[in-house]
């Protein structure tokens, strides 16, 4: 089943300059399997497009059941420096929740952190 990573997944970030991190934080070992697999830094660097102008590296945290994402050239210059209308790294996240996996109905089905029923989300995810 195709979803937006916001369906299972938490997410935490952050900025330094010109540099952006997100962590996502799965709520099972399966989930995080899944993450791992397909949430790679080359889909990340695609979700985001032009975006961010540099790498992006992946480091991952299976004690915490967490991927985390370093994007750099990822705020256009950083803050003082940026003409964006949102400099900071803070919206990264929510927007790297946008993108979408494909993950077993029994993973979503057994998560804690799904906001809504498998029904609705199954409804939602064929638009």
């Amino acid at each position: 089943m195709e979803i937006a990573l916001r369906e299972l997944y938490g997410v935490r970030c952050g900025d330094k300059g010109d540099i952006s991190d997100i962590s996502l934080f799965a709520d099972s070992e399966k989930a995080y399997e899944c993450l791992v697999e397909q949430v790679t830094s080359e889909r990340v660097k695609k979700h985001f497009g032009s975006m961010v102008s540099g790498h992006v590296e992946r480091y991952l945290a299976p004690n915490v059941l967490a991927v985390k994402f370093v994007m750099y050239g990822a705020l256009g210059g950083g803050a003082p420096s940026s003409l964006r209308s949102d400099n900071l790294g803070k919206t990264n996240g929510a927007s790297l929740l946008r993108m979408k996996i494909d993950v077993p109905e029994e993973i979503l089905a057994g998560s804690k952190r799904a906001k809504a029923p498998i029904e609705e989300i199954r409804a939602t995810s064929s638009k």
